[in-house]
């Protein structure tokens, strides 16, 4: 509180008060606590749906006020398409790490993002699978050691690391698609305001969206937090730049569909029934 007794600090509403279940130094606690002050500022509490993966956060049910369904490993855009067919009213997020959402789930995140799912995904990228011990992910940087590359990440064998905003941008489905991450203050600002457009435009029906976070694994990188968020800063942003790799109201469009039909204009078969 201030001198003055005014709060100008708490839990947001959207956020229990379990103890997080991440490793010391993670910050995946600073991107559950931005989802949850989306939720509160939009006042979508209520009618959210959150989605929850296989991975570091498995347990996120405890840790947000709001409906929450536990996914198969991978599936959670899937289950999130599900959910927001049978309820649109309803806001539906998945929360997913790189191994559930660019590996094993990578068909499904496609797919939903092709058919431009009206859903929000908070992806978190720490470039290694978190939960199960430390192995080399989709995302693991080139030379990058881990428990199955203890040579590093040899790209003659295991080819280029998946960089997902890239990859989804030239899907008509995506409406929004951000990278992010909470490394300082001003960056913590930036993830903020990208979780809630990417709730915002589920909200006002324009398409899929995706926040990417650029996240740290202290344990599994084997550094102290404070080393583990300097090796973010000189190797994971320059192979994942921050920045917007789409965004369909930017461009001048009223949503997806607006836009996929601008893109197809020359396409006779793809033009019928439009005026």
């Amino acid at each position: 509180m201030a001198s003055t007794g005014k709060v100008v600090f708490q839990r947001p509403h959207a956020l229990t008060d379990a103890q997080f279940s991440y490793c010391p130094g993670c910050t995946h606690g600073i991107i559950n606590r931005l989802v949850a002050e989306a939720l509160d500022k939009l006042g979508i509490e209520g009618k959210t749906v959150g989605v929850v993966p296989v991975g570091c956060s498995v347990l996120a049910y405890n840790f947000f006020n709001c409906d929450c369904v536990e996914a198969a490993h991978g599936r959670a855009p899937a289950v999130a398409t599900a959910i927001k067919r049978v309820n649109p009213d309803n806001v539906v997020f998945a929360y997913q790490g790189d191994g559930d959402l660019a590996s094993i789930g990578m068909a499904e995140t496609v797919h939903a993002a092709t058919r431009g799912e009206k859903i929000t995904v908070i992806f978190v990228n720490n470039a290694i699978y978190g939960m199960t011990g430390g192995q080399m992910a989709p995302t693991s940087l080139p030379n990058q050691v881990t428990q199955t590359s203890p040579y590093g990440r040899d790209v003659a064998t295991a080819g280029y690391p998946v960089r997902v905003c890239e990859l989804l941008r030239d899907l008509d489905g995506v409406a929004y698609a951000e990278r992010v991450t909470v490394d300082c203050p001003k960056n913590v600002r930036a993830a903020k305001k990208a979780i809630e457009k990417a709730f915002t435009y589920q909200i006002e029906g324009v398409g899929y969206s995706i926040v990417e976070v650029v996240s740290t694994c202290p344990t599994n990188w084997g550094m102290s937090p404070q080393n583990a968020l300097k090796w973010l800063g000189e190797n994971m942003l320059p192979y994942y730049p921050l920045g917007v790799y789409k965004d369909v109201r930017a461009e001048g469009f009223k949503d997806i569909a607006e836009a996929a039909a601008a893109r197809a204009k020359d396409c006779p078969i793809a033009m019928q029934g439009r005026d």
